[in-house]
């Protein structure tokens, strides 16, 4: 069942495994996804019971071996996955990737074998959810060289003190890799990574947050006073938690484009049914030809998207644990999640335009894609951000 990147690098098309997995994500996300995301939306509302559900059917743990209760596929099938769900729910779709693999392929990628054998088999049936603290306030795109936080050795503990913001899952999380500097004084090579376990004392949600697009993916405020993590949460080694940093950047980038694709697919298909059934002058206005010269311009756009996507998801699978965050892939996968929050950019324009007046209400479907543009070109670096891998990797001699 595990995909193929060969067979899909040569045809340009997905082979039948491939496209089974698409097809089923999709069923799934469908009727269990897609009827909670106006609730979600309109309350930023989290539903309890669609982790267990996901672990139940197994889409948790994706990338994790069966030893560990995952479900032993690749980064290509996490991205299939993904793209299915943010069709129907990009907001949930958001929770699922903080989730299945900022914390989850992390923790395997990067975790010692007792860490695997605590914290994976919960995380994989769903009884727990996973975020990942890195962002702090002050600190965005210098997310390391700002970061403030610090864990201090006490005896068998680390001692947590810090801040840390937009956090998503960070309301409903039980377990979380949070990065602090351990070594101050050496900078960004003085970060350590760590798994806290949300009802540790010290540990609080100061505030959740509401946004304007992915509402209802829970997104939080959190501080640690004096929280006390045993030393044998530290993962990786001590001081060396910007490789375990970067190289999860650009899993994460490459795992954010799938979002992207998914919402532009919605939103293609929704413009197309609207721009069939609208009618104004007497006739539908999916006859007019400026309005199908946008219905070209979004497929151009979607297909050019999904390629790159693919190529990108396609590439991350074929580099080894800590091989990322420089060289081919760190450009490849900046340049692949730049495209993809660009095109959601033109998509989601050109689909509200069609729309016309109801596009314009926050209720409406589309209205609701559109609020999701901004976080795309935001979220994992911003587009500035990406320009600059991209070009400093070109440039290197």
């Amino acid at each position: 069942m595990s995909a193929n990147p060969q067979t899909y690098a040569n045809n340009f098309d997905l082979d039948s495994d491939q496209q089974s997995i698409l097809d089923q994500a999709n069923k799934f996300s469908f009727n269990e996804l897609y009827p909670l995301a106006e609730k979600m939306d309109n309350e930023e509302w989290w539903p309890d019971e669609a982790f267990p559900k996901l672990g139940e059917t197994g889409y948790l743990g994706i990338t994790v071996p069966e030893q560990y209760g995952g479900a032993g596929l690749d980064l290509f099938t996490s991205g299939l996955i993904l793209q299915a769900m943010s069709r129907w729910n990009h907001a949930f779709a958001l929770s699922w990737v903080a989730h299945d693999n900022l914390c989850v392929n992390n923790i395997y990628a990067n975790g010692n074998e007792d860490q695997r054998r605590t914290y994976l088999p919960k995380l994989c049936d769903g009884s727990h959810i996973g975020a990942l603290g890195l962002t702090e306030p002050g600190a965005g795109s210098d997310a390391l060289g700002s970061m403030k936080t610090t864990a201090t050795r006490d005896g068998d503990d680390f001692v947590l003190n810090g801040t840390k913001l937009y956090i998503t899952n960070g309301p409903v999380a039980n377990i979380a890799l949070i990065y602090a500097k351990t070594a101050p004084e050496k900078g960004q090579h003085g970060i350590s990574a760590f798994i806290v376990e949300t009802d540790t004392p010290g540990f609080k949600v100061a505030q959740k947050l509401t946004k304007m697009g992915f509402r209802g993916s829970q997104t939080a405020e959190l501080v640690f006073e004096d929280c006390r993590v045993p030393a044998g949460n530290l993962v990786g080694k001590e001081n060396e938690g910007v490789r375990v940093v970067m190289s999860g950047l650009d899993l994460e980038r490459a795992m954010i484009t799938p979002i992207c694709l998914g919402i532009c697919e919605r939103a293609l298909e929704l413009s197309v049914e609207y721009a069939k059934t609208r009618e104004q002058f007497g006739r539908p206005i999916g006859e007019f030809q400026m309005v199908q010269a946008k219905l070209a311009d979004m497929y151009v756009w979607v297909e050019t998207l999904r390629t790159f996507n693919y190529r990108a998801l396609i590439a991350s699978d074929q580099i080894a644990h800590g091989e990322a965050g420089r060289g081919e892939i760190h450009m490849l996968t900046a340049a692949s999640v730049k495209y993809g929050g660009e095109m959601m950019n033109k998509v989601l324009n050109e689909a509200v335009q069609i729309h016309g007046g109801s596009g314009y209400i926050w209720e409406s479907e589309v209205n609701r894609l559109y609020r999701s543009i901004k976080l795309l070109e935001i979220g994992a670096g911003t587009t500035e951000v990406r320009n600059l891998i991209i070009a400093q990797e070109m440039l290197k001699d």
